[in-house]
């Protein structure tokens, strides 16, 4: 299975989960000059922004190794504009999570976990 193969199943594998989660899904691989979002979402009142790391075994780490402070920094920016976008100057609470998935060599699910980040 190559990257962006991989990449697009676990983002379908991440946003099945969110919904069992309660999670309302607004956009998927949104854009802004800033960089891309993989999901955002609604929980609550709250609106979440959601990068997807699939990784298959554990070689290079956990999925969730894989957000650097530097792509931490884009996502907020990408949520700024989101949210600039979307619902103007409202006042409204954000959060931004990780959605963690791991595959075995066969492509089987492992786990699906979401893993927020303060």
């Amino acid at each position: 299975m190559k990257g962006h193969t991989l990449g697009r199943l676990g983002e379908r594998l991440a946003a099945d989960h969110l919904r069992r989660r309660g999670y309302r899904i607004l956009d998927r691989n949104w854009r802004a000059s800033a960089g891309e979002v993989d999901i955002v979402a609604q929980q609550g009142n709250e609106y979440v922004f959601i990068e997807v790391k699939t990784r298959r075994g554990r070689a290079f780490g956990a999925p969730e190794e894989a957000v650097t402070p530097r792509k931490l920094e884009r996502l907020c920016a990408v949520a700024e504009a989101w949210l600039a976008d979307h619902v103007g100057d409202a006042a409204v609470n954000w959060r931004i999570e990780v959605v963690a998935v791991e595959l075995d060599r066969k492509g089987h699910v492992v786990r699906v976990d979401v893993v927020p980040f303060v």
